[in-house]
């Protein structure tokens, strides 16, 4: 028999996950089942396996709309609500006294150093990612195989990501599985809302535009938080001309050695374009669609569920999305991998995280800035 918690503990759970947990959306995946289901039986093994796969229909960062399916399972909006809080509000406290420190010390050698390594195991960490997801999410599927690559190589070609490859990515799966006929009012559903909040800086003002700009961006997340990597990547340095090069780069990092969601990162790229109201407007703006996804399709999750063309579609979306990371690791690898000695922290870096599976990706990442500081030391660049 479930045991039915109270809230304040579930919150205080999700307080302390959101705080220590580390090692990527999957694995905070399986810490909730471990925890909340095997090991304390607040959630019993359905409502778990039913959140899982809403995490994984709907777009979003997985780990955070599994959080906030449990908090609506136990209290209803209410308790998605805090729970939401409590689950990414330590990592967004993180990155805010990590954005913080970067502004003040970004110039000073030490830190370049430092951030001269880090960029080069982000790199190799997130082709490690790219590949797991292809095992993991692809399999031997030959048609999301293409839609893979076809998405990697734009991606690659273009350093951007076009929404309208997306959901064409979508779509193909349906119309190979299901027909045209069944395919095409699929398509009309799903069509425009890529497009919201995608349009350049309005006169709305630059905390408006922020918002907008990462609620549209989440809309991309699927599974993995890094899916959302190549979409900033293409908005805030190419179109925006928010950070540079460097700085975005900078900016994943940070994410990475801070317990929490991959994409929080928005949270340190608002920060850097307007302070600590940019940082709570990109962190809003990133997690409320999927908040409102989460609790409006709660209640009427059993009814497309297992609609064969929401899974196709989200199959193909889900395929280029990997893909726009793979390409993601080749135009942002031209930045950081300058030299050799960066091109050895990154082999190393892959080396380890592909060998040493348990070993936390935040102590990899502090060993390619340690490894940074020593060659930029003994051999400083100009």
């Amino acid at each position: 028999m479930t045991a039915r918690p109270r809230l304040r503990e579930l919150l205080l759970y999700f307080l302390q996950l959101g705080t220590l947990g580390f090692g990527g959306p999957i694995a905070l995946a399986g810490y909730m089942q471990r925890d909340l289901v095997e090991i304390r039986g607040w959630i019993t093994p359905e409502e778990y396996k039913q959140g899982l796969a809403l995490a994984q229909l709907a777009p979003g960062p997985l780990a955070a709309q599994l959080a906030m399916y449990l908090g609506w399972v136990r209290a209803g909006m209410l308790g998605a609500s805090l729970v939401s809080l409590a689950f990414i509000g330590p990592s967004f406290v993180m990155v805010l006294v990590l954005s913080i420190f970067y502004v003040r010390y970004g110039g000073l050698a030490w830190m370049q150093a430092v951030f001269y390594g880090v960029g080069a195991a982000v790199i190799a960490i997130i082709a490690r990612s790219a590949l797991k997801l292809v095992r993991t999410t692809l399999g031997r599927d030959r048609l999301l195989l293409l839609l893979f690559g076809v998405s990697a190589l734009v991606t690659a070609w273009t350093e951007t990501e076009i929404v309208w490859l997306f959901v064409a990515c979508g779509i193909v799966p349906i119309l190979a599985r299901l027909g045209r006929r069944t395919a095409m009012p699929m398509a009309l559903s799903v069509a425009p809302w890529p497009l919201l909040g995608l349009a350049p800086a309005s006169s709305a003002g630059i905390l408006a535009t922020i918002l907008g700009y990462f609620a549209a961006a989440g809309l991309f997340v699927f599974g993995s938080g890094l899916a959302i990597v190549p979409f900033l990547h293409g908005g805030v340095v190419l179109q925006h001309h928010w950070l540079t090069e460097r700085q975005f780069l900078d900016a994943v990092a940070v994410s990475m050695i801070t317990p929490g969601p991959v994409v929080i990162t928005v949270a340190f790229i608002g920060y850097l374009v307007a302070g600590p109201a940019g940082a709570l407007a990109a962190a809003v703006g990133v997690f409320l669609p999927v908040y409102l996804v989460t609790v409006l399709a709660a209640p009427h999750f059993h009814r497309f569920a297992e609609n064969p063309r929401v899974k196709a579609f989200v199959d193909g979306v889900t395929a280029a999305a990997t893909g726009a990371i793979a390409g993601a690791v080749f135009v942002l690898g031209r930045r950081a991998l300058v030299d050799v000695p960066t091109v050895l922290i990154a082999l190393g870096a892959l080396a380890l995280v592909m060998l040493a599976k348990k070993l936390p990706e935040p102590v990899v990442i502090a060993a390619a800035g340690l490894a940074g500081l020593l060659v930029r030391g003994v051999a400083p660049t100009p």
